[in-house]
């Protein structure tokens, strides 16, 4: 019998366990799959839960326009999957406003004065665009408008990366809205398109349904991981990464707090954030190198969650709040994500979503202290009394989101080109390639990471996935600048 290949996998989250399932799935390769978290795998897609309700961390929609991971979904949870509409809307002024744009609702809401000074704004910004934007806001101005970015983007992106729009890349407007504009919104409300062979050809922002497991996107996890054990692969939960020993071509030793073996590994994938992966590397790195991953940072997360009666207040899935009066950025409604997500019918079950930096103010608020400034702000806002809350909640997200700073790019190259020396490491997901991606991409560039290593050669260069999960076929390999994918929408 042939020796089978060694693999480590960093991170049991989407891309971790879609590749520890496709590489189980072949029967070729001793997988073992570390992830730091005792209890959880999903990453920030699992599903966290207090006295029989359960939470979503962030909202994750299940819909792609890859056949592929749509049929990977199915193939792990089947039936336990639901259609669900989608619903949302902004928040600003106090009022509320759908999220896709309803052209007429938004023009009538904003007042006749307000609504000429959009449509002039925006037509200003058609006629006379910044050449070349470098930052968010002037790409976002050249698309809707100064007038239409102040109002309904400029908060909202400010409290979710917790610096200016001028400071944040171009690219990161571009990723999140490609294809929308205030044109193509007002045509998809006036004209949603048709379908093609089953898949509509609408932007994928303006979905207006999407797939949800019954008991939130862990679900989806859980039952992967269970799969992945039933196949052979060893998933050690608790068991930090804390190094990485470059030895030889496709020969690597991670060190970790457990006893497992783990030397000798052909391949390692990691999904841990760039950041704290090139600072574990024990062999002598370029200066340059280092510097670059110490460059790179992160927006960190947390979800205050409220329990009360259900008084049916609104059925939205979630509420982006553009007030600057509050500090929460969006409000889940778990119930309409699945009534599963609820124990009883009785009551609902809010989370308020606030971004932050690790170890600043609201990081280290403590729970009760956070507990009740969800309730002061859900009160301001409208949506229930404070003394209506029967019970809180708070769970932590750090590193959440890659920051699109103006260097991030650079500092990715400088990377990258690095651990092309160092063959046998291989870099996924979200923070793994310091993307700000949905899961789909993260799946993607791990079932494109398979492919290669049962090739046993580089077929496909992973920087090349686009936002819809899709490989770029042309281009010379690695051409594209780091960063470059667009995910769906400018709301995180």
């Amino acid at each position: 019998m042939s020796h089978k290949k060694r693999i480590a996998i960093i991170g049991a989250g989407p891309a971790g366990l879609t590749a520890a399932y496709l590489l189980g799935k072949t029967n070729q390769f001793h997988i073992d799959v570390f992830e730091k978290d005792p209890n959880y795998v999903g990453g920030i897609s699992r599903t966290e839960s207090y006295k029989g309700y359960h939470f979503d961390i962030g909202g994750h929609r299940f819909f792609s326009k890859s056949q592929e991971v749509e049929d990977f979904w199915t193939e792990i949870l089947g039936d336990e999957m639901l259609e669900r509409p989608r619903s949302s809307r902004i928040f600003y002024n106090n009022t509320f406003f759908a999220y896709p744009l309803v052209a007429g609702e938004a023009l009538r809401k904003l007042g006749i004065i307000e609504s000429t000074l959009c449509v002039a704004s925006y037509f200003k910004a058609r006629l006379f665009p910044v050449k070349n934007p470098k930052n968010f806001e002037e790409w976002v101005s050249n698309e809707f408008g100064s007038r239409l970015f102040r109002i309904f983007f400029k908060t909202y992106t400010e409290k979710v990366w917790g610096v200016p729009c001028t400071e944040l890349s171009a690219d990161w407007a571009a990723q999140r809205i490609k294809g929308l504009s205030l044109m193509s919104a007002i045509k998809n409300a006036l004209f949603p398109p048709s379908k093609k062979n089953g898949k509509s050809g609408q932007i994928k922002t303006l979905i207006d349904s999407f797939r949800y497991p019954k008991n939130g996107p862990g679900q989806m996890w859980e039952a992967c991981a269970a799969k992945c054990r039933h196949m052979g692969v060893n998933i050690h939960m608790g068991v930090n990464v804390s190094g990485l020993e470059y030895v030889s071509e496709n020969n690597w030793n991670v060190i970790t707090n457990s006893d497992t073996d783990t030397a000798n590994y052909d391949y390692v994938i990691s999904t841990a954030p760039v950041r704290e992966l090139i600072n574990a590397i024990k062999n002598p790195l370029p200066a340059a190198t280092i510097n670059a991953a110490n460059a790179l940072n992160y927006r960190d997360f947390l979800t205050v969650v409220l329990i009360l009666k259900d008084k049916n207040v609104f059925s939205d899935n979630w509420i982006y709040i553009h007030d600057p009066n509050v500090k929460v950025g969006r409000i889940q409604h778990f119930k309409s994500w699945s009534p599963y997500m609820i124990p009883n019918d009785e009551n609902v079950c809010y989370g308020l979503e606030y971004f932050c930096f690790e170890g600043d103010g609201l990081w280290t608020s403590s729970n009760e202290e956070l507990g009740e400034l969800g309730k002061k702000e859900v009160e301001k806002i409208g949506l229930a009394n404070a003394a209506e809350v029967e019970d809180t909640y708070v769970v932590r997200q750090p590193k959440a989101y890659p920051v699109y700073d103006a260097h991030y790019a650079r500092h990715l190259e400088t990377i990258k080109g690095t651990l092309q020396t160092m063959p046998g490491l291989i870099l996924v997901g979200r923070n793994g390639m310091h993307k700000y991606n949905n899961q789909d991409h993260s799946m993607m560039t791990a079932m494109l990471a398979v492919k290669n290593i049962v090739a046993g050669k580089e077929i496909y260069n992973l920087w090349n996935v686009n936002e819809d999960a899709e490989y770029h076929e042309s281009g010379e390999r690695g051409s594209e600048p780091a960063g470059r994918s667009m995910p769906k929408t400018i709301h995180a």
